[in-house]
């Protein structure tokens, strides 16, 4: 299976032209092939060592779940799979298996599960947030399978799509060196790359400059697309570049960082500093730095 960076890929099929038939849905939520994965308090349902997916028949979740509340994530492998957001009665699907947060499942369930989860919990929050329209402020309800919502205002019926917050996250160089800093409320000793979000009116390689200086005072030159991943904590798109130094004095500027240092190849592979968490695109973006030597 092609390496992807945790939380992505293309496993699933959206089915995004068939998602408006309500009576298409109605009969594939129905359907013996369909399979649910409920989501609580923002864990997913796993079972199973090494942890897997639980995927649940119809007759395990008739008496916790509402059909008009579920959402329809897509075809995946040859089941129509749904989630939903299990409020109570976790007890009626005791001993299907247990809960985990997905900062855990991104690290233990295979490539294709962990993107399957990611995207399931990533719609419950959004449905959780998006009450209203912004518009007129009516009541929204879900529509599309649970991939959109719309206003119930005759008067308005605005179609209202899941956010997506753009966000960069860059692998700063200078000679054989790379820029890493660390916030006051992370793990001791732990650093990584340099990461913000994209402002209206601004190109990705504009915020990746703008974050740079403003979080270090270091000006890059060139900037180069690395790669992406979905980071539904809550609704981020982190998009991974490399860039080239034009500057090393270190400069603390918007109080973002507590700390920021240079650090050599040869100290990334040592205790001090602690490198991103395994799952994170801020790894990967070490871990291909640390490749090219």
């Amino acid at each position: 299976m092609k390496k992807h960076n945790v939380f992505a890929g293309a496993f699933i099929d959206r089915l995004g032209h068939k998602r408006q038939d309500r009576s298409w849905l109605n009969n594939l939520i129905k359907s013996p092939d369909a399979r649910f994965t409920p989501v609580w308090n923002h864990k997913c349902l796993v079972d199973g060592d090494p942890p897997h997916i639980t995927l649940l028949k119809r007759s395990a979740v008739n008496s916790v779940m509402y059909d008009n509340e579920s959402i329809f994530l897509g075809m995946f492998g040859k089941y129509p799979v749904f989630t939903f957001s299990l409020i109570a009665d976790k007890a009626k699907l005791s001993g299907q298996g247990k809960f985990h947060e997905l900062r855990y499942l991104g690290g233990v369930l295979p490539a294709d599960e962990a993107n399957l989860v990611a995207h399931a919990i990533a719609l419950i929050k959004w449905h959780q947030l998006q009450k209203f329209c912004s518009l007129c402020g009516s009541v929204t309800q879900p529509d599309s399978g649970g991939n959109t919502q719309y206003c119930t205002s005759s008067k308005c019926g605005k179609i209202i799509f899941p956010s997506v917050d753009p966000a960069i996250i860059v692998l700063v160089s200078h000679g054989n060196k790379a820029l890493l800093g660390r916030q006051a409320n992370w793990p001791q000793d732990q650093y990584s790359t340099v990461a913000g979000f994209v402002e209206p009116g601004e190109s990705l390689e504009d915020a990746v400059k703008r974050e740079v200086f403003e979080e270090t005072n270091i000006e890059v030159g060139k900037v180069r697309y690395h790669s992406s991943q979905p980071w539904p904590f809550p609704s981020s798109l982190m998009l991974g570049f490399t860039a080239e130094a034009l500057s090393s004095e270190i400069i603390l500027k918007d109080g973002e960082l507590e700390d920021a240092r240079w650090f050599s190849r040869e100290q990334c592979r040592s205790p001090f500093p602690k490198l991103p968490f395994r799952i994170s695109i801020a790894r990967q973006l070490v871990n291909s730095w640390l490749d090219q030597e």
